[in-house]
């Protein structure tokens, strides 16, 4: 079974090189690839080292890197297109005649190669052309031996499986309705309250780190790529695969809705001694998230917490024991680039890589600064050199944190799933940024003419208009 890689992977030793090819101008016929030295090389170079050959097969943090970033400059289904081209020719596959000796010794590395690409990138697959590819040039080393058309058979099979369970994510959180401006009907009309579903923070957690667990499921790896660059500047102006990006799209979404629902939770009930407890019981998810090491979930939870519409409930506040959230908040500054947080990641990281358990193995990262990291590796370095060459290390270092992402998207979920809990999750009604404020002038009067004003201008905007 082919596996996915990790940041142990990359810096694997290689077997034989592949053939030579000649080099383009200005770079060297043998500059290593993953030695940890700058390197780059012609698309067409790097290419030829992804294709097998009898005596060849390149590694896997090669084809990984290769595959996440290859899309930048060439569509996979034309990479695949030319890599079974050169297979075929190689190979001399299109003779009347084969060399059966050399092609059973490159028909498993060519299926081996093709297993890892399904297994890591299956959404390059989804088009008939691609598999056009593939049935043709293994329909031409199946001769030789046919255990190479099913092994083909067996491939698709799990291709499909996968594609098909990629397909059927929660669409709750794709098409979800807008928040609500706010309540006009009394709330227990319109919104239970979470703690009515759910009264235990360590099952809250529990559940909210399935459903980030669920949500990662359905990103791809391609997806950080295609999120941030949509055109190679010596492409012209051509944008690269725009719209490639609803799985990533939807899970910021998802923390975006768990920001307001914990401030629309805290900010809904009438009672300051209730907004209290609702306060202290979402202090204790956020610590038991934290234990977990869903750390996602417990930035959102904090975040709801910090909103305006929250934060100025000072008599609320003022029942709340705090001391836990201050040490919550210190863990989440992003003072010194999330100096804390990034410690305690690189902790749970380490649990991960030692864990004996799926609990202990648990990373759930805080999703937006992953993205932005990777969207500042992207913009600090170029795609290409001055003389047109590909800039591999760039690549390298883009692969190393995407790959220790899909690593810790790969846990499986140790805690069960509770449907009552995550359906409400998922569709509970949550009021817009000014529905809170309104929410929360109406707990804690307006205390100065800057609120007063505001209050008086949401009150004839919102509730004038039900």
């Amino acid at each position: 079974m082919p596996q996915t890689l990790s940041t142990s992977d990359m810096v694997t030793p290689s077997s034989p090189g592949p053939p030579p090819t000649k080099p383009a101008d200005g770079e060297q016929a043998h500059q290593p690839l993953l030695d940890g030295a700058p390197s780059s090389a012609s698309l067409d170079t790097l290419i030829q080292h992804l294709v097998p050959t009898a005596d060849y097969y390149p590694e896997k943090a090669y084809i990984f890197t290769f595959l996440l970033s290859s899309r930048l400059f060439i569509e996979p289904r034309e990479l695949l297109a030319r890599v079974c081209h050169l297979c075929i020719e190689q190979q001399q596959l299109d003779k009347p005649v084969l060399d059966k000796a050399r092609v059973r010794k490159f028909g498993p590395k060519l299926l081996q190669l093709l297993a890892e690409w399904m297994e890591t990138f299956p959404r390059d697959f989804q088009e008939e052309s691609t598999i056009g590819h593939m049935k043709d040039v293994v329909g031409r080393i199946a001769p030789c031996d046919e255990a190479y058309r099913r092994r083909m058979h067996q491939l698709l099979q799990a291709l499909h499986q996968k594609l098909a369970a990629l397909g059927q994510g929660p669409e709750s959180l794709l098409c979800a309705d807008k928040p609500i401006a706010y309540r006009t009907k009394p709330a227990a009309s319109i919104h239970r309250e979470l703690l009515g579903v759910c009264s235990d923070p360590y099952t809250l957690a529990q559940q909210l780190t399935h459903v980030e667990l669920e949500r990662l499921q359905h990103i791809g790896p391609e997806e950080f790529v295609q999120a941030f660059v949509n055109k190679d500047p010596l492409a012209g102006t051509k944008p690269c695969f725009s719209d490639k990006t609803k799985n990533l799209e939807a899970y910021v979404k998802w923390f975006n809705r768990l920001c307001y629902l914990v401030a629309t939770e805290i900010c809904m009930p009438a009672k300051k001694k209730r907004r209290a407890q609702v306060i202290e019981f979402f202090i204790d998810v956020a610590r038991e998230c934290f234990n977990i090491g869903n750390f996602n979930s417990l930035m959102a939870i904090v975040s709801g917490m910090n909103m305006s519409p929250v934060s100025r409930l000072k008599k609320t506040w003022a029942k709340v024991k705090t001391a836990k959230f201050f040490i919550l908040e210190h863990q989440m500054d992003p003072t010194g680039n999330f100096c804390n947080y990034r410690t305690a990641l690189r902790g749970a990281a380490h649990r991960s890589l030692t864990a004996h358990s799926s609990r202990e193995k648990i990373v759930i990262p805080f999703f937006s600064l992953l993205i932005k990291d990777i969207y500042f590796l992207n913009e600090g370095c170029a795609n290409r050199l001055p003389n047109g060459h590909i800039n591999f290390e760039k690549f390298l270092e883009l692969a190393k944190q995407v790959g220790e992402f899909i690593t810790w998207k790969q846990v499986e979920c140790p805690f069960e799933q509770d449907p009552s809990i995550t359906h409400y999750l998922y569709t509970a009604p949550i009021f817009s940024e000014d529905g809170l404020y309104l929410a929360s002038y109406e707990s804690e009067s307006p205390e100065n003419h800057t609120e007063k004003e505001r209050w008086k201008t949401l009150r004839s905007s919102i509730l004038g208009k039900t």
